[in-house]
């Protein structure tokens, strides 16, 4: 038994549809209230910052001479990042992270976990990028300028050489996973967010209801979810005594 109350698609879109008036009968009821779902937590990830969507550190590795580098295509926004710089004694007889050394030789040193040096990365936008000269010059990569694109991509500079071996390291905000089909299955929120994504379904529910009792609910039902809401968001957040905002200006 969980330690919370455990509710899934069709509990919690029965309860909305409850709150709203409306009679939650039909498997369309049910595909509708999905539906609805769905735009609800694509509207939370423009809301603000999501903690347990925050994936990271995710290394990411770097090739000689190239700036440009693809993210997920769940991804957001990136919320920080930094250059790993790994410094061996021998370059030729090291495996990078994640790659395996050649069978045949045993001189191969793989990485240890004090051997490398992280900076951080500053974030630029497309003007900004867009003014550096000469945005091939080799060396370690100190600027980040981050494209939130339909599948989205970043360009580092400068731009790694040979040597050493350079990865950016990524903590990223990422999209909720997909609600499963039909009415099992749970969307991926807290339990403490499970009270706001009551109150939000209602609320869309009812925007689209033909319902008159419905309707006229839509204002109390705003007004609830935003409050729900804003409980929720106040109490998940970051409590250091700073904490990070995605997007920034760069919104492009």
């Amino acid at each position: 038994m969980p330690a919370w109350p455990d509710f899934d698609l069709a509990e919690i879109s029965q309860e909305a549809s409850e709150r709203a008036g409306i009679e939650f009968r039909s498997g369309y009821a049910l595909r509708t209230a999905r539906r609805s779902l769905e735009l609800l937590l694509i509207e939370w990830a423009n809301r603000g910052l999501n903690l347990w969507t925050i994936d990271g550190p995710t290394p990411i590795n770097l090739e000689p001479g190239v700036s440009q580098y693809w993210l997920p295509e769940d991804t957001v926004d990136l919320i920080d990042h930094v250059t790993r710089t790994w410094n061996v004694a021998n370059q030729a007889a090291w495996v990078p992270p994640g790659q395996t050394p050649p069978p045949s030789s045993g001189t191969w040193q793989i990485a240890g976990p004090y051997s490398y040096i992280d900076m951080p990365l500053s974030r630029m936008s497309v003007g900004e990028y867009a003014a550096i000269p000469s945005k091939n010059a080799p060396g370690r990569p100190s600027i980040i300028h981050i494209r939130r694109q339909i599948k989205p991509y970043f360009h580092i500079w400068m731009v790694p050489p040979a040597s050493p071996f350079y990865q950016i390291m990524v903590w990223r905000l990422r999209r909720m996973r997909p609600l499963p089909e039909g009415g099992a299955g749970e969307p991926e929120v807290p339990w403490r967010f499970i009270p706001a994504l009551i109150a939000g379904l209602a609320y869309y529910m009812s925007l689209k209801s033909k319902d008159p009792n419905a309707t006229q609910r839509v204002p109390l039902l705003k007004a609830a979810y935003e409050e729900q809401f804003n409980l929720a968001s106040d109490e998940d957040r970051d409590r250091a005594a700073v904490y990070w905002v995605p997007g920034g200006y760069d919104r492009i």
